[in-house]
C-alpha cells in the first residue's frame, strides 16, 4: 500500500523558517499532482499549496510570497519552504499525492493518498 509521511513540523518563532518534507512509498506507478494542506483547530482544511507533474505551482493567497512548493520525482518527495512565518501559519499540515496505482483497459488508475500530517506551532 501506498504510505505518505511528513517531516519537518516543529515549533518556531514568527519570522522564521521550517521546510516540510513528504516522501511517498510503497506501490506506486507515477505520481501525478502533490499537494499541501493545513487545518487548524476549529477550522476547516485549506489548500496551502500544489505542484503538477509538469512542476506548475500554486499558491493559497495567504502564503503567495512566503512559502515554495517543489518536488523531487526520483525521490517521489514533495517540499514545502516556508519562510517569514506568521501565527495564523500553526496548524497541522497534510501533504497528499494523486498516485497511479495500476493501468487498466489503456488508462492509467489513480488515486489520492494523504499523509497523517505534521504540526507547525509559529509563536508570537
Amino acid at each position: 500500500q501506498v504510505q505518505l509521511v511528513e517531516s519537518g513540523g516543529g515549533l518556531v518563532q514568527a519570522g522564521g523558517s521550517l521546510r516540510l518534507s513528504c516522501v511517498a512509498s510503497g506501490r506506486i506507478l507515477g505520481i501525478r499532482d502533490m499537494g499541501w494542506y493545513r487545518q487548524a483547530p476549529g477550522e476547516e482544511r485549506e489548500s496551502v499549496a500544489a505542484i503538477t507533474s509538469g512542476a506548475s505551482t500554486d499558491y493559497a493567497d495567504s502564503v503567495k510570497g512566503r512559502f515554495t512548493i517543489s518536488r523531487d520525482n526520483a525521490k517521489n518527495t514533495v517540499y514545502l519552504q516556508m519562510n517569514s512565518l506568521k501565527p495564523e501559519d500553526t496548524a497541522v499540515y497534510y501533504c497528499n499525492a494523486e498516485i497511479i496505482r495500476s493501468y487498466s483497459g489503456g488508462r492509467a488508475n489513480s488515486n489520492t493518498f494523504w499523509g497523517r500530517g505534521t504540526q507547525v506551532t509559529v509563536s508570537s
